[in-house]
């Protein structure tokens, strides 16, 4: 291997634009301070929100509260086990239940996006430094992205991966012409953190690194092919590792579960950029397109040459990725966000002018604040939602087996609904309950159900069932076949129907008593059981107020 090969090579310098002042660009520190003070404004949805919309987060913190408290809670115990098993989607488990040791979980949780956000943020800005080989305020253009709807869907592990990728790729672009042995140990290291994060956050640091190999195998090609091959191929080897972890993690068992979709690459591009408003993502498009536009015309852009490259292979990989890979869905449009910051890091512009500079930081604050607006407006309409749903669970007693049920098949599907998806994880957190929909797929999380409920939970990660089927399957078995809610009167004492009508009517009388219908959702508890002795629980009169009573 060469190890006195030449380094990325910097893009070359534009030529000026004609201004009459003319300073220095912005130091590191003063992009660290600029940093920080827009990451406090960016993280003001999270402070504010001890459990923010997002679909999968809180099936996950639910997670996080049995780890933190499985050996000290009977009914957390009697319900469920930690298996620990090398598993690539374990980030949040390692991290979250220790912080949880000194805070309330929700609190931990919201320690845990902000370190995520501080992650991409400052990876993005590492592995800019070290293409260009300055500090630059121009990876701060991501911040309106933080928010994306992969982030709403809550897919928090590998959005934490994305940030150590960056970061990793930074450091392999550091090193490249040192020790080839420093090199690649620092990259094993990273590849191993990776896989514990998610397989596809180790896989957006492979596909980094083979368009930085692809670019150098390129412009060296005036050396001899063998020796340019074997530097390429041993790009590789801090990727072996990472083989037999796969080979012993039950995760393999799901390696074949893999499809593919024509349909909806257009919305994976589309979800790097939209949240909730298509107002408010046109007009964020909008003014960046507007001001890259502006500053290629006035010669201030620069693009590293690695850029074309990394474009070209994020585009192939992307069109080629299934869209269920290892059980796991959206595993192709989960990708451009990251990819978007990758593409982001290789390009540059000249700030040496304070026109330029004030106008640069104008657009930093207009489109972090359209965005953090976005997000804080939205959140605080959803809130009344969130808080009838966090007091309905003060109904339920502790150590009851909850069943959750949609009351249309379509539930859930809208971005404003996604905090009410696993909202009934709640009952685990706050009364240490049995929850049909928790996250306990043998291969996916450490979590397990113990084998004496094992039958009457989802195993699958599936969609609950709607209230129909819960109808016609009360007494009998489903007609597609044994499903682990059949005779469910027997088996649970609370049922979560969500996505109803409001003032909708009890879909089952005989079977069911109304505990508290609230904004999109209905709290029953199963006739003859949950509280003492089949009876409603004593509910206080503040939250009778609480509630609309």
């Amino acid at each position: 291997m060469n190890v006195h090969a030449p380094r990325l090579t910097l893009a070359p310098e534009p030529a000026p634009i004609p201004t009459r002042k003319r300073t220095a660009a912005f130091s590191g520190g003063q992009v660290a301070v600029v940093t920080v003070l827009m990451l406090v404004v960016a993280s003001i949805p999270i402070w504010t929100n001890p459990v923010p919309p997002l679909s999968d987060y809180i099936n996950h913190l639910s997670r996080m509260q049995v780890i933190a408290n499985i050996g000290k809670d009977a009914n957390l115990s009697r319900f469920y086990e930690i298996v620990w098993q090398p598993i690539p989607n374990l980030m949040m488990d390692l991290i979250v239940p220790v912080i949880a040791r000194a805070v309330p979980v929700y609190q931990a949780g919201q320690i845990f996006l902000i370190v995520m956000f501080a992650l991409l943020i400052s990876g993005a800005l590492a592995l800019n430094r070290a293409l260009f080989g300055r500090w630059s305020a121009f990876p701060l253009v991501a911040f309106p992205l933080l928010y994306n709807h992969v982030f709403l869907v809550g897919l928090t592990n590998y959005i934490f991966g994305i940030g150590i990728a960056l970061w990793a790729l930074a450091c392999w672009t550091f090193l490249r012409e040192r020790h080839w042995a420093l090199r690649l140990t620092v990259s094993t290291l990273f590849t191993v953190t990776l896989f514990f994060c998610h397989l596809s956050a180790l896989g957006v640091y492979g596909v980094g690194l083979l368009a930085m190999e692809l670019w150098r195998l390129w412009t060296r090609r005036q050396e001899p092919l063998g020796w340019r091959l074997v530097d390429f191929v041993a790009t590789g080897i801090p990727f072996l590792p990472a083989l037999p972890l796969l080979l012993q993690s039950p995760t393999m068992r799901l390696a074949e579960e893999n499809y593919w979709e024509r349909l909806g690459k257009i919305d994976g591009l589309v979800y790097a950029v939209q949240v909730y408003s298509d107002i408010a993502a046109f007009a964020l498009l909008a003014i960046a397109i507007a001001g890259l536009v502006w500053a290629v015309r006035h010669n201030l852009m620069r693009f590293h040459p690695l850029f074309w490259v990394m474009l070209a292979v994020c585009g192939v990989v992307y069109l080629a990725m299934p869209r269920v890979a290892f059980a796991t869905y959206m595993a192709d449009q989960r990708l451009p966000i990251a990819f978007v910051f990758m593409l982001i890091d290789c390009a540059d512009i000249d700030l040496r002018h304070r026109v330029v500079r004030r106008g640069f930081l104008a657009f930093l604050v207009v489109t972090l604040l359209v965005r953090v607006i976005e997000v804080d407006v939205t959140w605080a309409e959803l809130s009344t939602s969130t808080s009838e749903f966090r007091a309905s669970v003060k109904r339920i007693k502790p150590g009851s087996k909850v069943l959750v049920a949609y009351a249309k098949a379509d539930g859930g599907d809208n971005v404003a609904e996604f905090g009410l998806v696993h909202a009934a994880c709640l009952a685990i957190i706050e009364r240490s309950a049995l929850v049909t929909t928790v996250f306990s797929v043998k291969g996916k999380q450490v979590l397990h159900v113990k084998s004496a409920y094992r039958a009457i939970v989802d195993n699958e990660d599936g969609t609950p069932p709607t209230i129909s089927r819960l109808l016609v399957s009360a007494e009998r078995e489903d007609p597609d076949g044994p499903k682990y809610w059949d005779q469910w009167p027997k088996n649970y004492d609370y049922v979560y129907l969500l996505f109803t009508e409001s003032d909708a009517d009890n879909p089952d009388p005989a079977h069911l008593t109304l505990m508290q219908d609230g904004t999109n959702f209905q709290l029953y508890r199963v006739n003859g059981r949950g509280g003492a002795g089949g009876k409603p629980m004593h509910i206080s009169a503040g939250e009778q107020k609480l509630l609309g009573r």
